[in-house]
């Protein structure tokens, strides 16, 4: 099987053109080629194949084998590699995704594409569509009982009462602000990341953004992906935190969101509007995989 390695801003993964060749079993081969002693390492993998709705499809496999509907990051990555690559030459594009079609435009330099902006879609605040489970949370309803549209509630996980903004960017997310930036730097993410991760409040499992106000237009950040742990970068999740940011009056768009692995600039109006992302995409190699080897066992 013939593979690429790509990255936006340090969130990797494995790339195959599936208008030329398909894995079997993909959820194996994301679990292969993901680990990092033995495989290709990356945070998982990335199927691009043609759509009957949309320019291509983007399927997504988390580095645990897990189904991923929307990644950010990746996305931009696939509308680089289907330019640089020449199955189009358009720089106007719609990619199919589990979470729906999302529109890219490519900035090209020399022939190449450096940069992508995403139309993400819309923010989702709806608890049953997010998904959250709102028995688990403190202080979810308005004055007359309903739950709020905006959610932003207490939450107890770990020992410890933590003010919390759910929102799906396709993907389920929950935001949390810390005092400063130093507070995201040394936080335990490992400890905490999965207790967030896996609680029965989140019946899908939830990505979780750890993040500090630096000034109206900067947030720091960091994250962990549900399926995958901590990754350098998260698209939806910058996306996320951006719009929490936003949407309580703490930030003003454009936000730069600076995450371990480089920057992202989010463009949301702070209503019902769409959520656009822009960053850089990379190849980093292309190679070749035996891809019974994932199979083996």
């Amino acid at each position: 099987m013939h593979f690429t390695k790509m990255q936006g801003i340090g969130n990797d993964y494995v790339y195959v053109d599936c208008t030329k060749e398909a894995p079997a079993d993909p959820s194996a081969l994301a679990v292969a080629v993901s680990d990092r002693h033995f495989g290709i390492g990356s945070d998982g993998l990335i199927l691009i194949k043609k759509s009957e709705i949309a320019d291509f499809t983007m399927e997504m496999y988390n580095a645990d084998g897990s189904r991923g509907k929307m990644c950010g990051n990746g996305i931009r990555c696939v509308g680089k590699y289907v330019y640089d690559h020449g199955l189009t030459d358009k720089t106007e594009l719609t990619i199919e995704t589990g979470a729906g079609l999302r529109e890219l435009t490519l900035f090209p330099e020399n022939g190449k594409v450096r940069t992508v902006r995403v139309d993400m879609g819309p923010a989702i605040f709806s608890p049953a569509e997010i998904p959250v489970d709102p028995k688990y949370f403190a202080n979810t309803s308005e004055d007359d009982g309903t739950v709020r549209e905006v959610f932003f509630a207490d939450f107890e996980v770990g020992g410890r009462t933590w003010l919390v903004f759910c929102v799906s960017m396709g993907n389920p997310h929950c935001v949390t602000f810390l005092d400063n930036r130093m507070a995201v730097e040394e936080f335990p993410l490992e400890k905490i990341g999965p207790l967030f991760e896996k609680h029965p409040a989140f019946p899908e499992g939830v990505n979780t953004e750890f993040a500090a106000i630096e000034d109206a237009h900067t947030i720091r950040m960091r994250v962990w992906e549900r399926g995958s742990g901590e990754t350098w970068a998260c698209g939806t999740g910058a996306s996320a935190t951006a719009v929490a940011a936003i949407g309580v009056g703490w930030a003003m768009s454009p936000v730069r969101v600076r995450l371990n692995g480089g920057d992202l600039t989010i463009d949301w109006d702070g209503g019902s509007g769409h959520v656009f992302m822009t960053g850089p995409a990379e190849e980093v190699f292309s190679g070749e995989y035996e891809v019974s080897s994932c199979l083996d066992d």
